[in-house]
């Protein structure tokens, strides 16, 4: 390229070269300033949602995890399955406000910069942390119950062609639940 603004004319004045070199170099460290600012303000997020009777209470933080779990004297009456659907779904309704509110930090910190890598992070954080379904919701099913293990101690395998329970997969090593 040795038309306007192309390579030759980089050539022809190293001054302008270093111009634009370090303008380049500037705005890229403005960008990671930006990036630095919108980590930080990410990771003190918190999320609290209540349950609808105000008996049990679950902060989150941005990356899902459990911060804070409250209960008023009313979980004193509860059965024990009860207060744990409380717990789950409320935990639930604060993680599925976490992909908006790091949408509004980002719009913040980044404007309209990179659409495409702000797209690709939001959906994977509303994958992660979906709206929760209405209180419409069927309490889940009792489980199953688990016949005692023979007298010695052992667990007896199951038998050959019975439903076996759902796995888990084990997280990946890269996986951090970090937003960034």
């Amino acid at each position: 390229m040795t038309g306007p603004n192309g390579l030759g004319d980089l050539v022809r004045d190293p001054d302008e070269t270093i111009r634009r070199m370090d303008d380049w170099a500037a705005g890229f460290a403005a960008k990671a300033q930006r990036y630095q600012a919108a980590q930080e303000q990410t990771e003190r997020l918190r999320l609290t949602a209540t349950s609808a009777d105000g008996a049990v209470s679950v902060t989150v933080g941005a990356d899902g995890t459990v911060t804070d779990l409250t209960f008023s004297n009313k979980v004193k009456s509860f059965p024990l399955e009860e207060l744990s659907r409380q717990i789950l779904t409320t935990m639930r309704r604060a993680q599925s406000g976490i992909a908006d509110r790091v949408a509004g930090v980002m719009a913040e910190q980044l404007g309209d910069e990179d659409r495409e890598t702000r797209s690709a992070l939001l959906d994977n954080l509303r994958g992660r942390f979906p709206d929760p379904d209405e209180p419409d919701e069927q309490p889940p099913a009792p489980p199953e119950p688990v016949p005692p293990s023979p007298a010695g101690g052992a667990a007896t395998p199951p038998a050959p062609g019975a439903p076996q329970p759902p796995r888990r997969p084990a997280p990946a090593d890269d996986e951090d639940n970090n937003p960034w």
